[in-house]
């Protein structure tokens, strides 16, 4: 079926930036066939989607997550990194079972589609459970069986090859909306032993790595005290950044540390509201930025954000930096839209396919209601998407050409359920 969604502002967040006022995309097949002003003749188009009032624009991409954690948001807060994992988190979910994680998962995809984002990571245990859940609601995931190496060798070679197995049996599968990393949690939490074995069968299967680095001093000085060296040299020493590393924070960087970064093109997930409230720190994103390293927006989980409605962390990105750095030019509008977006594909290591509005790439879009006080006068659609909007006012959610949310009605999952599956798989555990 061919279709054309017309009379909208659209935000390309191609090379240019590029904003059509009344402008139109179509595509077919999932794919974008066609970009640019609206067209006096419609005639060749199936379906004709009237988007007069709205914005449309590319799907956010969220690069780091745990989606089971929704069904913690709220247990624990205000409270310092260590103490809320080690004391509040890893008790509980060292209890969830696969309904746990459905159900959690369950909720955090609703909060996505309603919010805008098409494609997600998910680093976590039960993935099969989060993968069938992308299969059915049509979401777009990069997923990863997050493996702590805290635990005896037994535990860690079947952690291993739980992984092995999930990434063999879903790589590349529900028409490829799925793709799979390998993920050792943390250098504090996995010894070099450990991942260096995780590293060896993301050679094997030819997959990318997603770790948490550099979330904390205390983590940055427990690496050198366990190991001589800070994190970023720790993780170069062991050959992980030689294969397509996506690190999630990366707060507590030296300028040679950037630098390192930049050589290997490591992508970094910049997770801003969940290390503010943890009191993590600020990332240095702007000297990032400025030696090219990609850096893109993640929400971290619910239990440290606690929602996973990006366009906070896009706001926040253009704005916190400028507060901290005392230059209101660092991280311009322009450039915190594309962290949300095509910084997002390139860290899920799909931007070729994803996260701007250009022909042949995968019919991955929103659109949100412009018809409002907050975004008028209309004259700067980047602008008021960036410092003005807010994840509720998306009306659609598309991906790969088909409707998740249309109307802001969801079409894919029953939120009335999942609501009531959470609350009751939460009132299991034992606290």
């Amino acid at each position: 079926m061919k279709t054309i969604v017309i009379h909208g502002t659209v935000l390309t967040v191609n090379v240019q930036n590029e904003v059509i006022f009344d402008g139109a995309i179509a595509y077919e097949n999932g794919k974008l066939t066609y970009v640019g002003p609206t067209p006096i003749d419609l005639s060749s188009y199936d379906e004709v989607i009237d988007a007069k009032g709205k914005y449309i624009m590319p799907g956010l991409v969220n690069t780091h997550g745990h989606l089971g954690m929704s069904l913690l948001r709220g247990y624990s807060d205000d409270t310092p990194l260590q103490q809320w994992l080690e004391e509040k988190m890893w008790p509980l979910e060292g209890q969830f079972t696969g309904e746990h994680v459905k159900w959690g998962s369950s909720l955090s995809i609703i909060e996505m589609i309603r919010t805008g984002t098409t494609t997600f990571v998910d680093m976590y245990d039960h993935m099969d459970e989060v993968a069938k859940l992308v299969v059915e609601t049509g979401q777009r995931a990069a997923l990863c069986r997050g493996m702590i190496g805290l635990c005896s060798e037994e535990e860690r070679k079947q952690k291993l090859a739980d992984s092995v197995a999930f990434s063999r049996e879903w790589h590349n599968q529900a028409d490829g909306r799925i793709t799979v990393m390998m993920a050792p949690h943390a250098p504090y939490t996995c010894s070099p032993e450990f991942i260096q074995q995780i590293l060896d069968k993301a050679e094997e299967l030819n997959l990318p790595m997603h770790i948490h680095m550099s979330e904390t001093q205390w983590e940055v000085a427990q690496n050198v005290q366990d190991y001589g060296v800070r994190p970023v040299a720790h993780l170069e020493n062991l050959g992980v950044f030689n294969r397509p590393t996506l690190v999630a924070h990366a707060v507590h960087l030296t300028d040679e540390e950037i630098d390192i970064l930049a050589k290997y093109d490591v992508k970094v997930s910049h997770n801003i509201v969940s290390n503010l409230k943890l009191a993590s720190g600020v990332a240095p994103v702007p000297k990032m930025l400025e030696k090219g390293v990609s850096v893109s927006l993640g929400t971290d989980s619910t239990a440290s954000n606690n929602n996973l409605n990006l366009f906070e962390e896009l706001k926040l990105a253009a704005i916190l930096h400028k507060g901290v750095t005392f230059d209101p030019i660092v991280v311009p509008a322009e450039v915190a839209l594309r962290m949300a977006t095509i910084n997002g594909a390139d860290g899920v290591f799909q931007k070729d396919q994803l996260g701007s509005l250009e022909v042949g790439k995968a019919a991955d879009f929103i659109m949100l209601d412009a018809n409002q006080a907050h975004y008028h006068p209309a004259h700067n659609p980047i602008s008021h998407v960036v410092y003005a909007g807010n994840g509720r006012d998306v009306t659609d959610t598309v991906v790969a050409g088909k409707f998740l949310m249309r109307n802001r009605e969801l079409l894919t999952i029953d939120e009335e359920r999942a609501i009531f599956e959470a609350n009751r798989m939460f009132n299991l555990l034992k606290r």
